[in-house]
């Protein structure tokens, strides 16, 4: 048996061909060169063949990983999805045992009485209450107390920027006009009317109002479009 080259796997080139094969000499004598053994060049060649074949392996591998999106990306969402919920759920939006606005101490307090107003959705036509502000070196503190919701249904308010008579209350207050449109620096509450359709809910804001936030409107918080009523406060 003829040995092999260990790091090919082939017949080592002196020994590729059977020894007893004669040497040619031309006619002048010379010994001519032998030519390449068919059986090395036939294994190198399937050796090439075989790394090629995996190189365009790994390099269809590549261009296949650049049709996908990073594994990171998925991740990335989900971390961009969940900071989002984290920050909804950070955001003040009421808290029921909180002290009322008409009963915080020493607190600069105004109240106003909710109208109806014809953007109200139907079914909405009993809808009565009263909220009050109170600023205090605390901040702001808002709560408003309503009846004749629907049981069950859930409830948004914001302070708005302008009266009632003036689309509506118009725009919400914002401690810095033209900022996020959510708390802190907007005041918003949430709340659910009880099994008797009514909803009482009461939120903190370390910053003070002034006389900036001078009416606050409810609505039903799937349809924002939809006001129900609003309350001018009466500074």
């Amino acid at each position: 048996m003829s040995p092999h080259d260990p790091t090919t796997g082939c017949a080592s080139p002196r020994d590729a061909a059977p020894a007893t094969r004669p040497t040619a000499f031309p006619r002048s004598g010379r010994e001519t060169p032998a030519r390449p053994r068919t059986a090395l060049t036939a294994c190198c060649a399937a050796l090439t063949a075989t790394a090629l074949l995996l190189l365009s392996g790994c390099g269809a591998g590549s261009s296949g990983d650049k049709s996908l999106p990073p594994s990171t990306s998925s991740s990335s969402s989900t971390s961009t999805s969940s900071s989002g919920m984290n920050d909804m759920a950070g955001m003040q939006m009421g808290d029921p045992n909180a002290t009322p606005a008409n009963k915080v101490p020493g607190a600069d307090l105004v109240q106003g009485s909710f109208q109806l107003l014809d953007t109200r959705p139907p079914g909405m036509d009993d809808v009565k209450g009263t909220a009050w502000l109170a600023q205090s070196a605390k901040g702001t503190t808002v709560t408003l107390s309503l009846t004749g919701l629907r049981p069950g249904d859930q409830y948004m308010s914001h302070l708005h920027a302008q009266s009632c008579a003036t689309k509506g209350g118009g725009d919400h207050f914002q401690f810095v006009k033209g900022g996020p449109t959510v708390p802190p620096n907007e005041v918003h509450l949430m709340f659910k009317a009880d099994k008797m359709g009514m909803g009482m809910m009461t939120v903190n804001n370390d910053r003070r109002t002034g006389k900036g936030a001078v009416a606050i409107v409810v609505h039903p918080s799937a349809t924002m479009d939809n006001r129900i009523a609003c309350a001018d406060f009466d500074f």
